[in-house]
């Protein structure tokens, strides 16, 4: 599909709501499913995408770059699969703050970003695949067992990948909205309909650092940050490195106690921000970073009454809708994590440890499946 050129403001305003759109219900689940109520989930939404305006008005200001911030939505997916662990909600808060101090620290020491490029490729994508597909596999389970509620929103995704490719998955979140409005409008709590933040005092717990806190780091280093300089150079921009990962880190600090799990470059999106989209002077385009963090601090007004609508929702119709804004992402993860010959086995075993979402001495799944499959590579390659 040809993309024609625009204006910056206007690209920046699309960039902020499909970013938004296509993934807050993923961002809501992986904290409920972590511990966080109802409204400490929404606190986390609103104080993400402050963090991130923020973020992004200081970047694109400072350096007339159209840099584009983002949540980790791999990193909302992987606390989906985590579930609840040892020290509940403030502990979660708490790994939360270490992967804030990691993804800083990446920018201000060298080999800690090293370290993390020593992971191949294939294992990263891996696991976030296994991680991803009981999330996708819920419009098919939502699909059969309420037919009546998860069919809209299964047939407006099919149709927009047909007829809007772009626009298919927030077509349909918002066609799942507007069937939790009909089925359940009496159920929806008015009285949090307002933006709130609700303070979270960390504390910190073994299982909660290696469950949460390194593959929330690993993920969003590898899914977001490092994929967000690739596109960002595709369109002849480079990206302050240190600046970013220090600015990001802060970020997710600030966003933590309030429910913020990560806070990163944008991937996906930002090829909307510094592409032709964003209009044919490149030395303009900055301004869709702008007007995306401005868009942005908007959107964090309307994150409680979202997550009223989310929380009041029939069936399977939300988790229908999160699975199907991770497909395309389930799809990419499996091709980068299949494509080489060499260590396939191994990439194999990580997905499957990742996705079986067993827990091991209070650890989950994603942790270990990162173990079985750098214990594994080497071993194959010594066979070879």
């Amino acid at each position: 599909m040809a993309v024609h050129e625009g204006h910056p403001a206007v690209a920046g305003v699309v960039t902020a709501v499909v970013g938004f759109s296509s993934s807050f219900v993923v961002v809501l689940a992986g904290l409920a499913a972590v511990g966080a109520t109802s409204a400490q989930a929404a606190s986390g939404l609103v104080a993400l995408c402050v963090a991130q305006a923020l973020g992004m008005l200081w970047l694109g200001l400072r350096h007339r770059s159209p840099l584009s911030l983002a949540w980790s939505t791999p990193g909302a997916a992987l606390l989906v699969s985590t579930g609840a662990v040892e020290g509940g909600w403030p502990a979660a808060v708490g790994a939360f703050v270490v992967t804030a101090l990691l993804i800083g620290l990446t920018g201000l020491v060298p080999w800690l970003g090293d370290l993390v490029g020593r992971i191949p490729a294939s294992l990263a994508r891996a696991m976030l695949a296994g991680v991803l597909l009981p999330l996708c596999l819920a419009p098919v389970t939502g699909l059969a067992a309420s037919p009546a509620l998860v069919g809209p929103v299964v047939l407006t995704w099919v149709v927009g990948l047909l007829l809007f490719p772009r626009w298919a998955v927030p077509a349909s979140l918002v066609v799942a909205l507007v069937v939790v409005l009909v089925e359940a409008r009496s159920d929806v709590d008015v009285d949090r309909l307002l933006p709130t933040l609700a303070w979270t005092t960390p504390s910190w717990t073994l299982p909660a650092l290696v469950s949460i806190a390194l593959p929330l780091y690993v993920v969003t280093m590898a899914s977001q940050n490092v994929p967000g300089v690739a596109v960002m150079a595709s369109h002849g921009y480079a990206v302050p490195w240190r600046e970013t990962m220090t600015v990001t880190g802060l970020g997710t600090l600030l966003a933590a106690p309030l429910g913020g799990h990560a806070v990163n470059l944008a991937a996906i999106t930002a090829a909307m921000a510094a592409g032709p989209m964003a209009g044919a002077d490149r030395a303009r385009r900055w301004i869709a970073s702008t007007s995306a963090a401005v868009t942005y601090l908007v959107l964090a007004a309307l994150a409680s009454a979202l997550t009223a609508v989310v929380v009041a929702a029939p069936g399977d119709v939300v988790q229908a809708a999160a699975g199907l804004a991770l497909v395309g992402t389930l799809a990419s993860s499996l091709a980068g994590a299949l494509a080489e010959e060499d260590g396939r086995e191994a990439a194999a075993v990580c997905f499957l440890v990742a996705a079986s979402g067993v827990t091991v001495l209070g650890v989950g799944s994603a942790f270990w499946a990162l173990v079985a499959g750098l214990a594994l590579r080497p071993l194959l390659a010594a066979r070879r």
